[in-house]
Formats: structure tokens, C-alpha cells, sequence
């Protein structure tokens, strides 16, 4: 008796088991997979059946912007980093068609790693440019995957941005949302240091130091920023689908301002619930999911900060709506805090020798300072300048700003630390010092003071030189 109970137990594990990881369902019907940019998703699958899906897709090597000023050749699934989304099925057979465009110069493949089966697709799809490869797989378990190039030297094809991902949706499909969204993270080393200008090649040395200059969101830093920012509408719902390309650094992901209603760790089946913020490790992915309550932008960064404000990794979702006191009230007070203590004394380092004179003409040095506003302080002060109440003073249409050249040259050589009042409004944060040369501190005021509603004469060097001679 109690043998045959075991063997009852032991049949019905078996079929459960078989259950989860084959699908019992017939296919039936063949169909294109529409394939997205990011951060768009195809739509949610309406059918509740499998079938043959087909994705065609396309390997391009394509010399497009890191950073302003900055260009790169990526290697890309698809023309974009990060790759096409693709959106399947639990139980769909994959027919993939991967394509090497004939003007590459490098053979590529794809690992999926949705996939069962050696190097997740790549020992099928090693192809040379002008080839294209097919082969096929079953959609057994469902979760958010990677893909990427493992191409040798496999980390050199992921560092120049080949990777994605892949959905497979679960049968039963997966709850309604008002948004879906793309992101994946990726790091970047390139020859020259974060800003430098022109085509920068790929530094394998930096790479193996794991060493990244760009930490970013979507191939680019500003990917998801300005009018390119993701957007919602209070009361709305977002499903952010995310993913990390590495090819080295974890990805601490939040968004400033909101909690994840649910977490699909790793992009797995199991949901955490009220996590602020999410691990992704190098090759992996997350799903996350919350409900935006009060309007205003919210700041998605890799909360291993440093990268946020100075590598890239910054983007925006900005959400429209009626506000709700109840929730979120605003600043209700601002009075004055008198703390025990003494002011805190700044130690100055060092002051390095004079960099060479460099010679612009008043176009080139708008240009360069926009470049530069962008890289640097667009983060702070916001992409149009106008900066963040109670925290970060607005540049544009600023008395402050415009009322003492010598005193901004000051500030953007030395940083600030103290409260400054701008157009009636106290500010008492902290600008540090950004190290930055004379040429590029000229520059960026320049067009700062030319930009954003502020009209006035350029800032040449030679008054940036005599400025910090004097002190003054």
C-alpha cells in the first residue's frame, strides 16, 4: 500500500514537472514577429495558442552618437543598441533568421538565452557577412531573456552594444498595464575619457580592467532624457522590461520617487513586492512594475550613483496629471536651521599648471559648450536648464547667472557651497568642483550665457585665465 502511494506520488511529480518545461499544446498558424527599437515593446500576444513565430533579424555595424559630440561604432542586432525587442509565446516554435549585412567586416552569431540547446542558438548561427543563418527552437520557459553576440572575443562583441532581449510570455498571459517599456543598461570603454570628442575606438585594455567611461541606458547617454523621456500619465501603471548587456558591471536599477509594485527578479516568474531597488546582474534582466500616483519627472538611474551623474546612466519619465496633496504635498515650509557647530572648512588641492592656449572662434566655442552642458551639467540643471525646485538653481533666464561673469568663472572652476538666492528663489546646495580646462570652462559659458533665454557677450579665455590668476 504504502509502495504504491509512493509510485502515485512519485507519477504525479513526473507530470508536473513535464508539464512546466515542455508544452503539451498543438502549434498552430505561422507569424512575423514584430520586432521594436528601444524603449517601444511589440504588444502583448492575444492568441491562446502556440504557433510559428519567424523573426527575422538583421546584424549592422554602424558608427552612430555615444555622447554629444562622441561617435562610436557599434556593432548592433538591428541598427539600435540595444537590440529589436522580440515578444513570444510559452510554447511557440522560433524560426530565427539572423542576417550579417555585406558591408560588415566581422563575422557575428546570437545566444539566446531563452533558448535550450548549445550556446543558446550561437553553434547554428555563426555567419559571415553577407550570409544568413536559420535555425529553430522551442519556447519552454517563460521569463525575460538576453541575447547577445558570442562571437570570439565574445566580451569585445558585447562591449560594442550586442545584446536584447527576448519575452516569452507565459500562457496564461501576463496582467494589463497602460505602458510598456524597453530599457537596457551597457557600459562602453572607449581610447578617450568620458566627453572626449570624435570617433572614439574601443579599448580592449579598459575592458579587461573593467574600467567602463560610459555607463548608459539605451546605446547613449540621453537616450531617455528631454523629449525623449519615457511618459505617463498619473494613475497610469508601467511595466519597465530591463535588462543588462554588461558585458562586466551589476546594475543597481530605481527610479527616483517610486516604489516597484512587483519585481520579477531576474526576470523570472517569482514577483518581490515594494522593492526600491532591483539587481541586474551582467547578462541578466528584470521586470518591474508600479503605479505612477503624482505627476512631476522621475529619475531612472544605476543607483551605484557615481555612474548616474558621470558615466550616463540617467533617464527620465516624466508623468502629466492633477497632483494629490495627500500623496505627495510639496515643499510646505522653508525656515531657518541653526545648527550647533562651526562652518565646514573646504580644503583646496593643488593647483595644476596652465593648460596651452587654445584658440576658438565664438561658434566653435557655443559649440563645444553645448557639448559640454550636455555631458555635464544637463544632469543637475535639466536638459533645457531649467533646473529642479529646492534643489538645483535654473541657468536659463538666470539674474544670478548673468549679473557677475567673474563670479560664475569662479564657480565653474571651483564648484559652490553655499546659499545663493536666483531669480527670488534660495538655493543651498552643493556644486562640485569639476576639474574642468579653461578652454571648456570659457565654452560652456559662452553658451550657456547665449542659450536658454540669457543674452550676453561671450567669455574668452584670456578672462578665464586672468580671473583664477587673481582670485577675483
Amino acid at each position: 500500500m504504502k509502495i504504491s502511494v509512493l509510485f502515485g506520488i512519485l507519477i504525479a511529480a513526473f507530470s508536473v514537472h513535464s508539464q512546466g518545461t515542455t508544452s503539451q499544446e498543438a502549434l498552430s498558424g505561422t507569424e512575423e514577429a514584430a520586432l521594436t527599437s528601444a524603449p517601444q515593446v511589440p504588444p502583448p500576444i492575444q492568441r491562446n495558442h502556440p504557433t510559428k513565430v519567424v523573426v527575422h533579424l538583421e546584424v549592422k555595424e554602424v558608427v552612430k552618437t555615444l555622447s554629444s559630440g562622441v561617435q562610436y561604432m557599434f556593432w548592433t542586432f538591428g541598427g539600435d543598441v540595444p537590440g529589436k525587442f522580440i515578444r513570444v509565446r510559452e510554447g511557440d516554435e522560433v524560426e530565427f533568421h539572423l542576417s550579417n549585412a555585406p558591408e560588415n567586416l566581422m563575422p557575428h552569431n546570437i545566444d539566446l538565452h531563452a533558448v535550450s540547446g548549445p550556446g543558446g542558438g550561437a553553434a547554428s548561427s555563426f555567419t559571415a557577412p553577407g550570409h544568413t543563418s536559420q535555425f529553430s527552437f522551442k519556447a519552454l520557459n517563460p521569463g525575460l531573456f538576453v541575447y547577445h553576440c558570442a562571437t570570439a572575443p565574445v566580451g569585445m562583441h558585447i562591449a560594442n552594444g550586442m545584446y536584447g532581449l527576448i519575452l516569452v510570455e507565459p500562457k496564461e498571459g501576463m496582467a494589463k498595464v497602460d505602458h510598456e517599456y524597453y530599457v537596457m543598461q551597457g557600459e562602453f570603454y572607449t581610447e578617450g575619457k568620458y566627453g572626449d570628442e570624435g570617433l572614439q575606438p574601443f579599448s580592449m585594455e579598459k575592458a579587461i580592467a573593467e574600467k567602463p567611461d560610459y555607463v548608459v541606458f539605451n546605446g547613449s547617454v540621453g537616450s531617455l532624457t528631454d523629449d525623449r523621456a519615457l511618459t505617463a500619465k498619473a494613475g497610469e501603471t508601467i511595466r519597465l522590461f530591463l535588462g543588462n548587456g554588461g558585458p562586466n558591471l551589476i546594475s543597481s536599477f530605481h527610479v527616483i520617487g517610486e516604489i516597484f509594485d512587483k519585481v520579477q527578479t531576474e526576470g523570472g516568474s517569482i514577483a518581490q513586492e515594494n522593492v526600491q531597488t532591483t539587481l541586474i546582474p551582467s547578462g541578466g534582466s528584470s521586470t518591474v512594475q508600479f503605479k505612477v500616483d503624482v505627476p512631476g519627472t522621475y529619475i531612472l538611474v544605476d543607483h551605484s550613483i557615481f555612474r548616474t551623474f558621470n558615466k550616463g546612466s540617467l533617464g527620465m519619465l516624466k508623468v502629466t496629471g492633477e497632483e494629490n496633496k495627500e500623496i505627495y504635498s510639496g515643499k510646505q515650509s522653508d525656515e531657518i536651521y541653526h545648527p550647533e557647530g562651526g562652518a565646514i572648512q573646504s580644503v583646496e588641492p593643488p593647483k595644476k599648471a596652465a593648460a596651452p592656449k587654445v584658440k576658438l572662434t565664438t561658434q566653435q566655442m557655443m559649440e563645444k559648450g553645448q557639448r559640454t552642458f550636455s555631458q555635464i551639467c544637463a544632469a543637475c540643471h535639466q536638459p533645457q536648464a531649467q533646473g529642479l525646485v529646492g534643489a538645483f538653481p535654473p541657468l536659463a533666464k538666470s539674474d544670478f547667472l548673468m549679473a557677475d561673469k567673474n563670479r560664475s568663472i569662479l564657480i565653474v572652476k571651483n564648484g559652490l557651497q553655499k546659499e545663493i538666492t536666483v531669480n527670488g528663489v534660495k538655493y543651498n546646495g552643493v556644486m562640485p568642483k569639476l576639474n574642468l580646462d579653461n578652454v571648456t570652462i570659457a565654452s560652456v559659458l559662452t553658451y550657456v550665457r547665449n542659450s536658454f533665454g540669457n543674452k550676453g557677450e561671450p567669455v574668452t579665455v584670456d578672462e578665464v585665465e586672468d580671473v583664477l590668476a587673481h582670485g577675483k
